[in-house]
């Protein structure tokens, strides 16, 4: 009798239990229901809230952006904020005395990068030639200046120095340059009709140390030139690190000297007497790469 009251008491007791743990995982399940509705619940009244604000912010209607886009937008508009007040600050340090030294100053030379720096190849008794140059296209003075300053094109006649330095000629060009101010004079180039393939190279070198252009040309002094076309014209260019505009030729060597293009150095071309191809031309234009590689290689 005692065994069957004690198997029935401990049924009850299992029994009991049981509920009890059937109760407790409901009320979890139930609590957990609930959380995750009122976390999502709260993400949908998020996604509103972002929404009208940026409808607010672009004065648009719907937004088809996403919720990612719209914390980028409300970002930007954040840094936008911060970039007011350090200009701000900047202001007031500028009103305190505090000026960066690397700002210009006024009346500097205009920090616009070049174009293209022209070097026109003349010589000693060619003035009636660049006087019809600066009348031409060139100009003088301002208009020179202006030139520079809104198209990025530097101009320069190109002359080096007499064999009696020092003499009449050399002084008739200083003085025109003095009147001008238009001249690049190679100090370490002699003038004489052989040395120009020297004259160019010399002003390529020069030119590319001293200016940081796009891109330096070579004409002669009887060239008329459309400023404008060649500023089309290289624009085109400009992403293009390493560019040749103009002829390339090549051709016969000729030994003979009662020809008109006698070579003096014609055994240096071998048998098949060919000149190797080169640059040639009344005019031709290399870009800052090519003119640095003759600066260091010259």
């Amino acid at each position: 009798m005692q065994t069957k009251v004690s198997n029935a008491n401990r049924h009850s007791g299992i029994v009991i239990r049981s509920r009890t743990s059937t109760m407790m995982l409901s009320m979890f399940a139930t609590l957990a229901s609930f959380y995750v509705a009122g976390r999502l619940w709260q993400d949908a009244e998020e996604r509103v809230l972002l929404t009208k604000e940026l409808d607010r912010i672009t004065g648009q209607g719907h937004s088809a952006i996403s919720v990612d886009d719209t914390l980028k937008i409300i970002a930007c508009r954040e840094q936008k904020k911060k970039l007011s007040a350090l200009e701000m600050e900047l202001v007031a340090a500028r009103q305190e005395g505090f000026v960066s030294s690397h700002l210009p100053e006024k009346n500097s030379i205009s920090n616009k990068r070049p174009l293209v720096v022209i070097g026109i190849l003349t010589g000693f008794s060619h003035k009636s030639k660049r006087d019809a140059i600066r009348k031409a296209w060139m100009g003088t003075g301002k208009v020179l200046k202006k030139i520079e300053d809104e198209k990025g094109i530097i101009a320069r006649f190109v002359i080096g120095r007499s064999s009696n330095r020092g003499d009449s000629l050399d002084r008739s060009i200083d003085n025109e340059n003095k009147e001008t101010n238009d001249f690049l004079i190679l100090e370490n180039h002699v003038e004489a009709p052989e040395e120009l393939p020297n004259k160019t190279k010399s002003f390529f070198a020069y030119a590319a140390e001293n200016w940081d252009a796009d891109f330096f040309a070579k004409i002669n002094d009887d060239v008329y030139l459309n400023i404008d076309a060649l500023g089309n014209t290289l624009a085109g260019y400009v992403d293009k690190p390493r560019v040749y505009v103009g002829c390339m030729k090549s051709g016969e060597v000729f030994s003979e000297q009662s020809h008109r293009w006698y070579e003096p150095d014609w055994w240096k071309f071998g048998d098949g007497k060919t000149y190797f191809r080169h640059a040639s031309g009344e005019m031709f234009v290399v870009s800052k790469a090519l003119a640095k590689f003759i600066s260091v290689n010259r």
